[in-house]
């Protein structure tokens, strides 16, 4: 590619795919982290440190989403017209460092689910060496762990308002809510897990292998509290466990009737 600005999130596809650029390119690979109050505050600093790991030098954007009323509209096609912004920014920012390509991270696991963001990448010339290259989640993990990396068995980590119902508007406050009692179940040692929110209903998905932490005396009603402090009148724990999309299933019946 010459040189490439890649969209590097600190997670585990696109830190590998930042190491890969480092290694053909090396400084003219350059990382860009997006900011946003639609992504956990603690991002942008695993970000700053990958970057440093993979001598990459390390930008910020802002991408202000919450400015688009069509996103904060919070339709089924919100991923669409936030990675469009998002994208868009990025390749003037590459035109303004004189950077040929915008790269990002998506996988061919990502081709399975219903992805409209998708359509913004391929529509705004944005490359995916990932997926081009054929490469799954499982096999990013293999590669990354070979690489040393320390993201290679990391969670995946969508933006917030993935917590969200589609139609339910979104505010700054809804994200750091959710933000917060997400982080009321990490420091209890619960790697995996959403904190969907359904007006003043938290529902929380878990991994099968951190329920027993988290149903443990001490911590459930140590986060059922937490999550009462954060304004939440009910706290539930999904017999489904964590998934990822659950909240596009009911699109999904919808369209199969």
């Amino acid at each position: 590619m010459g040189s490439v600005l890649v969209a590097h999130s600190g997670g585990g596809d696109s830190t590998f795919l930042l190491k890969a650029a480092v290694d053909v390119l090396g400084d003219q690979a350059i990382a860009v982290t997006a900011t946003s109050p639609i992504r956990p505050a603690r991002e942008l600093d695993a970000a700053r440190e990958l970057a440093a790991l993979l001598g990459a030098r390390h930008l910020t954007f802002e991408s202000d989403e919450l400015a688009d009323p069509d996103f904060v509209a919070n339709s089924p096609e919100r991923c669409y017209v936030c990675k469009r912004r998002l994208m868009s920014g990025l390749l003037a920012l590459a035109g303004d460092h004189g950077v040929d390509w915008v790269a990002e991270g998506s996988v061919t696991d990502d081709e399975a689910e219903r992805r409209p963001g998708m359509e913004a990448v391929n529509e705004l010339g944005v490359r995916s060496p990932l997926l081009e290259a054929g490469l799954a989640k499982a096999d990013v993990r293999k590669l990354s762990r070979a690489a040393g990396l320390p993201t290679w068995d990391a969670p995946p980590s969508p933006c917030l308002v993935t917590r969200l119902p589609y139609g339910t508007a979104i505010t700054i406050g809804a994200l750091r809510r959710i933000e917060q009692a997400e982080d009321a179940l990490r420091e209890i040692g619960v790697a995996s897990s959403r904190v969907r929110v359904h007006g003043d209903v938290a529902r929380i998905e878990v991994s099968r292998e951190d329920e027993p932490t988290l149903l443990r005396e001490s911590n459930r009603e140590a986060v059922a509290a937490r999550l009462r402090e954060l304004g939440f009148s009910y706290v539930s724990l999904d017999l489904e466990g964590y998934r990822s999309g659950s909240m596009d299933e009911r699109l999904e019946r919808e369209a199969r009737h």
